[in-house]
């Protein structure tokens, strides 16, 4: 028997749930469309030979001919459709954030134990990824010891609307890395503080988070929604610093025109300005050529998907040459395959 889906909410995310439950979800059926703008619905439906489109989202809900609901509508719309999925008794899967409020959270949740039966599941789609299973798989098993810092990066490419916030940076985009640091490290949030960097224009800039566990980790989270549009007078510097001869361990990337890639050694300190684009990381030497397949492997598993650069020339770090070279971008490029470097290995 196929399991007839609702899909409220017909924007990006609503279409993407679309077209894997038409085209890749065994045993599933789109069954209807619904959003309050019509022409949007009936584009996504006719796009997967859908009939039915709505947008009363509720009355949807209580539809005897729906089995399960995907709620992908604005923020606001999560916890009441959720709530409404529980009256009605239909498992909803509910793109993050169940709320922006704490309180209506926790109100969702208390009604779903009082319904004594689990109807909500939350878009936290990262627990899945290769990357954080083999990470949480690592510290539970005790391979790697107990975690005392997490660093998460959290980047899109521009803001997803024009009324995008840094408040929305915090309850949009942050709550995948709430929820991962939380599954991985096994451990509760205890306190959290937030800072805000200023750009030189208008455009939403960079909020970092600094949260601890109540096991007394460090959890920081970096969540920069213009990645790609970074102002004109705006860079984003990483150093490293080493207390032994230095080398190439970790990629420097900032967002910066291509035309812009240098390199600089002030006072000891290497300072790299790369690619704005994360499709194209450019890796240095110090390490022999396995090790930096490995370690590129790691990249990719991380989600850094394009091709990676890898260069390993005997040049000393300690030139300007030397320098230059590992963010040399789009040369030596080769593919880096799973089947061939696994990261057990490293």
């Amino acid at each position: 028997m196929s399991i007839r889906i609702a899909i409220i909410g017909a924007g990006i995310m609503g279409a993407d749930h679309a077209a894997i439950v038409a085209q890749d979800l065994p045993g599933a059926t789109l069954q209807a469309v619904c959003d309050m703008d019509s022409a949007r619905a009936r584009k996504i439906a006719d796009d997967h030979g859908v009939a039915d489109i709505a947008n009363d989202p509720e009355s949807v809900i209580s539809r005897s001919d729906m089995d399960a609901v995907i709620v992908a509508s604005p923020d606001f719309t999560h916890a009441p459709l959720s709530k409404a999925c529980i009256a009605a008794g239909k498992p909803v899967l509910c793109e993050k954030p169940l709320s922006q409020s704490s309180d209506e959270c926790i109100e969702v949740m208390q009604l779903e134990e009082a319904a004594g039966h689990p109807f909500v599941m939350l878009g936290f789609m990262r627990r899945y990824d290769q990357s954080y299973t083999e990470m949480k798989a690592a510290l539970t098993s005790g391979r790697l010891g107990r975690a005392l810092m997490m660093h998460n990066f959290h980047r899109n490419v521009e803001t997803p609307a024009a009324d995008f916030t840094g408040a929305m940076a915090i309850t949009n985009s942050a709550p995948h890395e709430f929820d991962v640091a939380r599954h991985v490290l096994g451990a509760e949030f205890s306190s959290i503080i937030a800072q805000q960097a200023r750009r030189s224009d208008g455009v939403v800039a960079p909020v970092v988070m600094v949260l601890e566990t109540d096991d007394g980790q460090l959890v920081t989270v970096e969540d920069n929604n213009n990645a790609a549009r970074m102002g004109v007078s705006d860079v984003e510097v990483n150093t490293c610093g080493w207390s032994t001869a230095p080398h190439f361990d970790l990629p420097l990337m900032l967002n910066a025109p291509v035309q812009a890639t240098t390199s600089l050694l002030e006072n000891g300190s290497l300072m790299d300005i790369a690619a704005r684009s994360w499709s194209y990381i450019t890796l240095g030497f110090g390490h022999g050529e396995e090790w930096w397949r490995q370690f590129c492997y790691r990249l990719k598993m991380a989600g850094y998907d394009g091709w990676l650069s890898i260069e390993h020339e005997d040049v000393p770090l300690n030139s300007l040459e030397g320098l230059k070279k590992p963010v040399s971008l789009l040369q030596g490029i080769m593919p880096v395959s799973p089947s061939d470097h696994s990261p057990q290995d490293i």
